[in-house]
């Protein structure tokens, strides 16, 4: 049996661990913070938060790790549920995606541990430590395309998948009743794009079918695929699942990176935008972008089978049975 810790943060982490645990031959329990609730999992352990204290202090130990709030009592008591987890089930090893202090705990629990890599500057001490003390190491991107130094290392125990979709297999259909000519999509992490800014676009263009799905729009879908299919031109942020479903989508693609810890989505935009992928813009795209993305959508999104989504999660599934034995 395999332990997954999922990190609460957004629904990225959950998505990606839904698409590989569908591909695991052994039964895999959840832990997480978050409402995990699907049936993948033979069973899931709701973990208390550790972020809720109004006054955190000391919440890097003098910057060896990202985030141990002092005498925290939230904290203290989800090490405990995490250390009972390991007590009583016996984990023959634990993904971690991702946390530097649980890699840790549950390592020096004495369970081997597979760490899920994230793009961005992972050159801080508590990285350092996660990635060298990991069993494997799962990058969810394409070797060819962003090799980060850091990782160097540890390239004998890391495997990069390429884009991890949980669409990957999925048949492309164009569904009449869900086709728009741009699609805006936003995601649970928080986005900077701005319903007015989607609707001025709209007003700017009466001749384009424009659609805006996300918590930034009031509206949420878990499943978005036909939505995907049916676009011509999609509008994202640059987390690892949203690049990774446009890709599998083969759809011409507009990425706007988050701010995020690390530059992650920054990162994987540079990676995406130097590979000529999709238009990589640092903010909603001005007029003139706008008039140049559209002339292009015609003659793009042929180019998306280099993100290597194919089968990503059948190979992180892979890397993680190798730890087994």
């Amino acid at each position: 049996m395999i332990g997954y810790y999922i990190h609460h943060q957004g629904s990225g982490h959950r998505m990606r661990a839904e698409a590989i645990t569908e591909r695991l031959r052994v039964p895999v329990v959840a832990l997480s913070s978050a409402d995990i609730t699907s049936a993948v999992f033979a069973d899931r352990v709701r973990l208390t938060r550790d972020d809720l204290s109004d006054t955190p202090s000391d919440v890097d130990a003098n910057g060896a790790l990202h985030w141990a709030p002092r005498l925290d009592v939230g904290l203290r008591t989800r090490m405990v549920e995490i250390a009972e987890f390991v007590s009583v089930h016996r984990p023959d090893a634990m993904v971690v995606d991702v946390s530097v202090e649980v890699a840790a705990f549950v390592r020096l629990l004495g369970v081997p541990v597979v760490v899920t890599a994230m793009p961005g500057e992972r050159t801080d001490p508590p990285h350092l430590l996660a990635y060298q003390l990991a069993d494997a190491i799962i990058a969810p991107w394409p070797e060819e395309l962003y090799r980060p130094e850091w990782l160097i290392p540890h390239l004998h125990k890391t495997t990069f998948t390429g884009g991890i979709s949980r669409f990957d297999g999925r048949p492309v259909h164009n569904d009449a009743g869900c086709q728009s000519d741009v699609l805006v999509l936003t995601g649970t992490g928080g986005a900077t794009t701005s319903q007015a800014a989607v609707s001025q676009f709209a007003d700017d263009h009466p001749e384009l079918t424009v659609r805006g799905l996300g918590p930034a729009f009031g509206t949420w879908s878990d499943d978005p695929w036909r939505e995907l299919c049916s676009a011509r031109l999609v509008v994202t942020n640059a987390g690892q699942g949203s690049v990774a479903d446009v890709a599998v989508a083969q759809k011409p693609a507009v990425l706007l990176p988050q701010d995020r810890p690390f530059d992650e989505q920054l990162r994987t935009g540079r990676n995406v935008a130097r590979a000529g992928l999709a238009h990589v813009c640092s903010a909603w795209p001005t007029a003139d972008e706008w008039a140049t993305i559209l002339r292009a959508v015609p003659d793009s999104a042929t180019s998306w089978s280099r993100w290597r989504t194919a089968g990503a999660a059948g190979r992180a599934a892979a890397a993680i049975e190798a730890v087994l034995g």
